[in-house]
């Protein structure tokens, strides 16, 4: 586990103001070492194989209505959907994040992810082909590459982190 690199991502997560607490896992969690208490991201340093899932765990908080964060837990099998919350969104929301702070998109497309479509999916985030932006850009998280005015940042820059 890249220690600096999980440091970076819990600052991050905090600083936007999402709850964030490190408390030692059992083995049986979703992804290894992280898990999602009554809207709280919760990880186990010792346990986490891959950094890059805090972020991408973390996405599916931030783009939970605020109203609702609070009831989310584990996997997230069950929960109530929002539009534009799902996980193409989830994966576009890492991915900016993770160009945020400066980290290489194979700390969050790693091999262990994604049902073995990492390298794809890193692929055209790295070609420009942004799935999952437009739904960002209709939370008005961030604007698409073809509606940003001239000079205007756009996808992946984000406007904002957290759906109301």
């Amino acid at each position: 586990m890249d220690a600096d690199a999980t440091g970076r991502i819990v600052a991050f997560l905090r600083g936007i103001g999402l709850d964030v607490r490190e408390e030692p896992l059992d083995a049986d969690t979703f992804l290894p070492g992280v898990r999602i208490v009554r809207g709280a991201i919760v990880y186990d340093r010792e346990r986490l194989a891959w950094p890059g899932d805090l972020l991408h765990e973390a996405a599916h908080v931030a783009l939970t209505p605020s109203s609702y964060r609070h009831a989310l837990d584990d996997a997230l099998d069950g929960e109530v959907a929002h539009p534009h919350g799902g996980e193409v969104e989830s994966i576009a929301w890492s991915v900016a994040a993770a160009l945020h702070l400066g980290l290489p998109l194979a700390l969050l497309f790693h091999a262990g992810g994604y049902h073995g479509h990492s390298l794809s999916l890193a692929r055209s985030y790295e070609l420009g082909v942004y799935p999952g932006a437009a739904g960002l850009a209709a939370l008005a998280l961030c604007t698409l590459p073809s509606q940003a005015r001239p000079g205007a940042p756009a996808y992946p820059h984000m406007l904002r982190w957290l759906r109301d």
